[in-house]
This record gives C-alpha cells, structure tokens and sequence, in this order.
C-alpha cells in the first residue's frame, strides 16, 4: 500500500475525518467533495494512482474556494487494491496514524458484471463478493475499535437498487449488495451504544464509465440516470447527522420523470 498526503503532519483540533473507498472517481469523489465542503478532511482510497492525484487535486480546489476547516483542507490518498484480505485493516491504521481520527468511512468500492446465471463461475462469485462484500465487512470491523474509543463513528456503504431489483444478469451483483444491508442493519443495532451508525445507500443507475461499460443509452438512457453528485449528497447528509432517523436503513435514490426520488426501505 503506498500513500500520499498533501496535509501537515499534525491534525487540526478535533476536525472530522471520512475516508472514502472508491474515492478517486464517480459517486466515491462526488462524496469526497461534498465532505470537503462540508469541512471534513477526507482521505480517499484507489487502486490508480494518478487518478487519485487528479482526486486530490479536485479536493484542494474545492477547498480553496469553500475555507472550511481551521488551518484549511487537508487530505490524504491510498493506493491499494482492498480485494486483499490484508488491506483494510492496514488501512484504517494507516489513515488513523496519518490524519489522527477516524470519524466516518464511506464504503463505495465494488464492482460489477452482467453474467447470466449459468455463466457465473465460481471465480466471478469469489471476485464479486471479495471486493464488494467482505472488503465492506473487513472495512467495518477495522474501524470499529476506533469508534468506539473515540465515543462514536458513521459508517455509509454504498449498496444498490439490484439488492431488492436486480436487473438482469446481476445474479451474484445484486446479492453482495444485499448482503451489504444487513451488515448495515447489524452494524447499527450493536453501535448504538456506543454512538456508531450505519447507512446504506442504494442508488438506481449512475451514469459512470462503470455503468456504459455494462449497458449501453439505448437500453438506459442518461436522463433515466443520477448523477454521481446526486449521490454523494446523499452520503454527505448521512454522515454529516441530517438523517438520523434512517440509521441502520437502507435508502434508495432513483431518478424518474418526475426527477430524483428517495424512498427508504427497511
């Protein structure tokens, strides 16, 4: 694992921290701005390291326009591949010992694949659920000591609507992000004493390169798409506090005619 810092060496008071998986692209970088904004220092992670320095780059000019935080932004990047059984738990110690706290993770790192039932391997269920549920799992259970010494923590995985309406050939897709709700539904009822919560956030589709990958517009066309941003204001809220009553829910965000639509589920 390597890592870059554009931030000094010794953190400011007690300004949160979110570390965002995913961070360097998409929904990952559309929250890691808007925690930026909302005078977070944020530590991204990516397997691509140039594209986490664009990343970087991005943060530090948001927070040359918005000034918040005392002493102004400071961020962080990691390059690592957190499929490796390894890697979360170098992680957060890594983060907690570059930026001084751990307030909130934001699990949005995963993958996807449109593979009929028959042609699911067992390696393409390995890779599926390795990056997009034990990796959460791992992330979560890292963090938690953390926490819970620190008196409390958020944790937002970015689930899916394909875990209750999985759309064809997302099989194995669909059910890593199930498994993500629940995690989330636990998470929640055990932290609550110890003032951790637990989101999961479940977008319809995100016009991204990951989406065009998988479905082309004539199937789905853009204006049926969210937006990143539509997202990560989302994640923002719910780390930020502005959702209390959602912890330890599902939340499905969806565009339709009528424009983004949020409904939380169980």
């Amino acid at each position: 694992m390597s890592n870059t810092s554009q931030a000094s060496s010794k953190p400011s008071g007690h300004v949160p921290v979110a570390l965002v998986t995913g961070g360097s692209s998409g929904i990952g970088l559309a929250a890691a701005i808007r925690l930026a904004e909302r005078g977070f220092r944020v530590c991204i992670v990516g397997r691509q390291q140039p594209k986490l320095d664009d990343a970087i780059a991005r943060l530090h000019q948001t927070a040359g326009v918005q000034g918040h935080a005392p002493g102004g932004e400071r961020f962080a990047s990691f390059q690592c591949d957190l499929a490796e059984s390894d890697a979360p738990q170098q992680l957060v110690r890594e983060a907690v010992q570059k930026l001084g706290r751990l307030d909130a993770i934001v699990l949005n790192a995963g993958d996807a694949s449109l593979l009929p039932v028959a042609e699911t391997t067992d390696r393409a269920l390995q890779d599926m659920f390795a990056l997009n549920t034990f990796a959460p799992a791992q992330m979560i259970r890292a963090a938690w000591p953390t926490f819970a010494e620190q008196g409390g923590g958020c944790i937002v995985a970015v689930s899916s609507i394909a875990a209750i309406d999985p759309f064809e050939g997302f099989f194995a897709y669909g059910a890593t992000k199930a498994a993500l709700n629940s995690f989330v539904r636990s998470a929640a009822k055990e932290g609550a004493p110890l003032g951790i919560r637990a989101f999961a956030v479940a977008p319809g589709a995100v016009e991204t390169p990951l989406l065009r990958s998988l479905i082309g517009e004539e199937s789905l066309p853009t204006s049926a798409c969210l937006v990143p941003d539509d997202v990560g204001q989302l994640i923002t809220d719910c780390v930020a506090g502005a959702r209390p009553d959602d912890n330890g829910r599902a939340i499905y965000i969806t565009r339709t005619e009528a424009g983004v639509q949020i409904k939380v589920g169980d």
